[in-house]
């Protein structure tokens, strides 16, 4: 396994951040102590995470799209707001997936455990559209997700509506999905993690038609045309994204991938972190022992969790030190 913090992360898995002015380190180390106490204490007492399976109707799609949502145990019997992670699933996946392949029950043991404090997980169902707008505009995935999905959720339930309190995690496709979104839309999603994330450099002209090219041309060619479209594919693909980090700064970053990667998508993930490395960009990235699937998310996806929650607390200790800043109602 390596394991590699980028430039300026000092290892809480927070990054490098400033503290307002007039904010002494004291008042802050002594609120995120009372969070992280918080947080332990809920953990302990409080029961799993409740689903609750929806739909929204889209009127960008044209049609209803169905969604769970993990509510922390004591959502029904408090009024508190709470942050939101948002969790993009693989291919030939949905909505339901986190639950039934084992998501939840990494979260609720996390959270017996006290490692995590209360936050709501929003799984939509995204089918195979890599969370982008289609080439021939007739899906129009993304624009449904930022336009419709985000004030849906904050509308329906008690969330933090800002982006330091919003994340975005996603596996595989879900991986591509949300650094594509978060890349794109910082002033939505303060953080963003990704696990064995689709990541493909530019595509051989001619593409085989044989082999590993020949299978990413068939899940590929619905998002990015029946022919892939290379320039559009290459304007969406976060590597392209993020040989740009001035557009997206602030953006909290993690992702890792495992060293036997059956897609090979091991490879693009090291190539992104050379290239946020390349422009001195924080990030924290590791390439962990290990392949592709739900055996992975078994073994690692608490770090993802670990890392949105950590920077959730430190949102909250801001909040709380900063009279003036206040909580969204």
């Amino acid at each position: 396994m390596r394991t590699k913090p980028a430039e300026g992360y000092n290892g809480a898995g927070v990054g490098p951040f400033a503290l307002p002015v007039g904010v002494s380190l004291a008042l802050v180390a002594a609120s995120l102590f009372s969070t992280a106490a918080l947080a332990g204490a809920q953990g302990q007492s409080a029961g799993g995470t409740a689903l609750d399976c929806s739909q929204i109707q889209s009127t960008i799609l044209g049609r209803a799209v169905s969604y769970c949502a993990a509510l922390p145990a004591d959502y029904a019997s408090s009024n508190k707001r709470y942050p939101v992670l948002y969790f993009l699933h693989g291919m030939f996946e949905d909505e339901r997936s986190w639950a039934d392949r084992g998501g939840k029950e990494i979260l609720d043991a996390l959270l017996a455990k006290g490692q995590l404090g209360p936050f709501l997980m929003i799984m939509p169902d995204a089918g195979k559209t890599f969370y982008v707008n289609s080439f021939d505009r007739k899906v129009r995935y993304e624009d449904f997700f930022v336009q419709e999905l985000v004030p849906y959720v904050d509308q329906r339930y008690r969330t933090i509506a800002r982006p330091a309190e919003r994340g975005i995690f996603g596996i595989s496709m879900g991986g591509y999905g949300a650094l594509h979104l978060a890349m794109r839309h910082p002033d939505i999603f303060g953080s963003v993690s990704a696990q064995s994330a689709a990541l493909l450099p530019k595509f051989p002209d001619p593409l085989p038609t044989t082999g590993r090219w020949s299978f990413y041309a068939r899940i590929l060619e619905g998002p990015f045309g029946s022919e892939i479209n290379g320039p559009y594919f290459e304007a969406n693909n976060p590597l392209t994204l993020a040989e740009h980090p001035d557009t997206f700064r602030n953006l909290k970053l993690y992702f890792d991938c495992g060293d036997h990667d059956r897609y090979g998508f091991d490879a693009g993930n090291q190539l992104l972190d050379q290239i946020l490395t390349s422009e001195h960009f924080p990030h924290e990235y590791t390439l962990r022992e290990g392949g592709h699937g739900w055996d992975y998310e078994d073994q690692y996806m608490q770090y993802p969790l670990l890392f949105e929650w950590n920077l959730f607390n430190h949102a909250n200790a801001l909040a709380s030190a900063v009279p003036s800043r206040g909580r969204s109602k």
